[in-house]
């Protein structure tokens, strides 16, 4: 079993959310990336998503795409991230779920990428173009190598692709809030409860809603009705800004995020 599972356990316990940031692993350093991470662990992040740089990121918006560029002409490659995620695990107990596509997965190797991902500490997967029908091959080397493989849903998934999907999905499901590619929005679609709920009668697993949170107060109100509540753009486009001076700004908006999640399901379940 991974960290995943016991980690939204205790969440679920303690009627919590869990807060998910997002990092393009090497943007603008690797060292960088390390400093931001531990910082967010600090500041009450309870799972990290460690983005692998990508060359044709399609699911992603401006702002990663940028990252991943400035990632990749920096020199990173997987076996960086791998890196990255040892060192980083001396010292976190969090999970860290690596987020990425099929085509440098599937060059390392699905068996040595399951293999070496959760050597270094790693505890899933979240492989974006990967279809769930062509999905069998990693999600078993996930499962050998005691890593899961995070399965996403649309808004626009029909209700028997999600029994589908959820029935052989383990960890937890990233619900997309939204059609399109990741990136900050000023409004979310006010029909995302409901979406969520429909997801959750077909599964127990914990489900995740990201693509498009910037501010604390979206943040608080999908910590509301969702397991877990992931934000990449907002804080990639602070690093873009700021670079390797981004660890002031960072902080403070996942600590305006963090906060304003704290007891926000306790609240409305009392």
């Amino acid at each position: 079993m991974s960290r995943i599972t016991p980690t939204f356990a205790a969440l679920r316990a303690r009627g919590e959310a869990a807060f998910v940031p997002y990092f393009t692993a090497g943007d603008p350093d690797l060292a960088t990336t390390r400093e931001l991470v531990l910082a967010a662990v600090d500041l009450g992040a309870d799972l990290i998503e460690l983005g692998v740089p990508f060359s044709d990121p399609m699911a992603d918006g401006p702002v990663l795409q940028r990252a991943a560029a400035r990632a990749l002409a920096g020199g990173v490659t997987l076996h960086h991230v791998l890196g990255l995620v040892a060192d980083l695990r001396r010292e976190i107990s969090v999970p860290v779920v690596l987020f990425g596509y099929y085509n440098p997965l599937f060059r390392y190797g699905v068996d040595a990428i399951a293999r070496d991902a959760a050597a270094a500490g790693a505890d899933g997967f979240i492989c974006v173009d990967l279809p769930f029908e062509e999905a069998a091959d990693l999600r078993a080397a996930a499962g050998r190598a005691g890593m899961d493989l995070i399965a996403l849903l649309a808004p626009t998934t029909p209700p028997a692709r999600i029994r589908t999907i959820a029935g052989r999905a383990s960890g937890f499901l990233y619900f997309v809030s939204v059609l399109g590619v990741t990136g900050a929005r000023d409004t979310l679609p006010p029909e995302l409860p409901g979406l969520v709920s429909r997801v959750r009668d077909a599964t127990d697993l914990p489900i995740g809603v990201g693509f498009g949170v910037q501010r604390a107060e979206q943040a608080a109100w999908i910590a509301g009705f969702a397991d877990a509540v992931v934000v990449g753009s907002a804080i990639g486009r602070v690093i873009e800004e700021d670079g390797r001076r981004a660890s002031g700004r960072v902080a403070e908006l996942i600590g305006s995020l963090r906060s304003a999640m704290r007891g926000v399901r306790r609240a409305r379940a009392g």
